[in-house]
């Protein structure tokens, strides 16, 4: 049986302005937006609702109700992170925390709560925690997780239970369009439980397949899936104090022994960790997650904490443990298999696993995509043949080709991107060239070998976007060596044109 807690911040931007910025302390706080080309209030404070102000009315008639308003301009996406930091905070109660934006958190807490006390116990923490940190919340619960919404954002008369009470909620609580809405009213249709008695396929016939599929879902009598910001990782370890701790070396030591624990975990399974999340609970409800990555699967203690200890020295802000910590917990979301290996003789596989590491500590003190690597890829087309990926990301199973031995190279060292275009004298037109120019100088061709046909490929031959190109391998008279081609054959394209593609060392 799931257990839903919906979670509403009714004034969550003003309460977000608060802990950043200043504003007058008897102005009432409203956050303006443009809306089809005029200002209207998108939220307001507690303050300026206790004097009538709601979201939608337009900036004018707020002014003209309350002089004296203190103005500021909505910033949803600073909202959102406000949001996503509170959500990080509740995962201490629960992995499956779903953002319900723009002001409210929807959590799972099926087989969660018994940690906690129960329920009530539960919510009481929540609320308590939110408290110190400054966020008016109201909470529900709900069998699904669209009755818990609705519990929050449309409170109901008393009831004895949780059924009755969400089939005492207005209509409103489906969150139609507001003719939808207005219908239902104008039909006598006032709340859940009156359209609950309604057979469901009038109902869809008469106001639409939307208004009875949320019916459904509010009732339990459909699926309401949640969609968490994070998926559960397969191996994670936590602690738990009794009193937080504020000292951060102590939080560090227990990080380690907390990644002993998810190595012990990870070598009964045969497996490495590719990425190590260390979250920090703060007492106030606030957490901090640090992550970081690995090019390889390790099972090194050692190697995770160092990675640790680069991100924390090359962070901005420090760890701030603020009233201390009261949990630390460490996930590792991403595994793959590794088992037993053996170094070679030589010390091969030593030197590897040391660039290796020098990768991992690099990425993590410069940032994950500024340390990158080249990979083969499976193409032809030159310029396509290799990737430019992050150096932590996994290695393809193709190695790179290998040139025969005693053969001269049949790629140059340095390719043009883009191509760049010449002209080029032939003694025919589908023959090598004879002479090229290029960048107002004219080359003379003394050697060449070619052609490489590479043709497109078929995905582009079909509708007509790819075409064939001739590679010559070119040496004028000065013994400088180029990379041609002849882009299109003459059954391809009227007059193809010729390019320069890469020199030779």
């Amino acid at each position: 049986m799931r257990r839903y807690l919906a979670l509403f911040f009714p004034y969550l931007p003003a309460e977000r302005l608060s802990r950043t910025a200043p504003r007058p302390p008897d102005a009432p706080l409203v956050f303006a937006e443009k809306r089809r080309g005029a200002l209207c209030l998108a939220s307001v404070g507690a303050d300026a609702e206790a004097l009538g102000l709601v979201p939608g009315l337009p900036l004018a008639d707020a002014r003209a109700r309350v002089p004296d308003l203190a103005v500021v301009a909505h910033d949803p996406a600073c909202d959102l992170l406000w949001l996503d930091r509170i959500a990080e905070g509740c995962g201490r109660y629960t992995p499956l925390v779903a953002l319900d934006p723009p002001d409210g958190l929807i959590l799972d807490i099926a087989g969660c709560a018994h940690l906690f006390g129960g329920e009530a116990a539960l919510v009481a923490d929540v609320e308590s925690r939110l408290d110190r940190l400054g966020m008016t919340v109201r909470a529900a619960l709900g069998p699904t997780a669209d009755a818990a919404r609705a519990l929050t954002r449309h409170p109901a008369p008393p009831a004895p239970d949780e059924t009755a009470a969400v089939r005492r909620l207005p209509v409103a609580a489906l969150d139609l369009e507001g003719e939808a809405t207005r219908a239902l009213l104008r039909a006598g249709l006032r709340t859940i439980g009156d359209l609950a008695s309604r057979p469901m396929a009038s109902i869809a016939a008469r106001f639409g397949a939307e208004a009875a599929g949320k019916l459904r879902r509010i009732l339990g009598d459909a699926p309401s899936p949640l969609a968490p910001r994070r998926t559960p990782p397969p191996v994670a370890a936590a602690r738990r104090f009794a009193e937080p701790v504020a000292s951060t070396a102590h939080a560090t030591t227990v990080l380690a022994e907390l990644t002993a624990e998810a190595i012990a975990e990870m070598r009964a399974r045969g497996k490495g960790g590719r990425a190590f999340h260390a979250t920090f609970f703060r007492s106030d409800g606030l957490a901090r997650t640090i992550a970081v990555e690995t090019g390889r699967p390790t099972r090194d203690p050692a190697l995770v904490m160092r990675l640790f200890a680069e991100r924390i020295d090359g962070l901005r802000d420090p760890i701030d443990p603020g009233f201390g910590f009261d949990m630390i917990r460490l996930a590792v979301p991403r595994l793959e298999a590794l088992g037993a290996s053996q170094l070679r003789l030589e010390g091969g596989a030593v030197r590897r696993a040391a660039i290796d590491d020098l990768t991992d500590r690099l990425a993590v003190r410069l940032g994950r995509g500024r340390v990158r690597r080249l990979r083969p890829a499976d193409t032809h087309i030159p310029e396509q043949a290799q990737l430019e990926l992050p150096a932590t990301d996994a290695a393809p199973p193709q190695p790179w080709p290998a040139a025969p031995d005693g053969e001269p190279p049949q790629r140059p060292f340095y390719l043009f991107d883009p191509p760049q275009p010449i002209e080029v004298i032939a003694e025919v037109p589908d023959g090598p060239p004879q002479r090229f120019r290029w960048r107002r100088a004219l080359h003379a061709v003394r050697l060449y070998e070619g052609p490489e046909r590479i043709a497109a490929e078929w995905w582009r031959r079909r509708d007509n976007r790819g075409l064939t190109r001739d590679y010559y391998r070119v040496e004028d008279v000065q013994g400088r060596r180029y990379w041609l081609f002849r882009h299109g054959l003459y059954d391809e394209k009227d007059g193809p044109r010729w390019y320069i593609h890469g020199l030779f060392a």
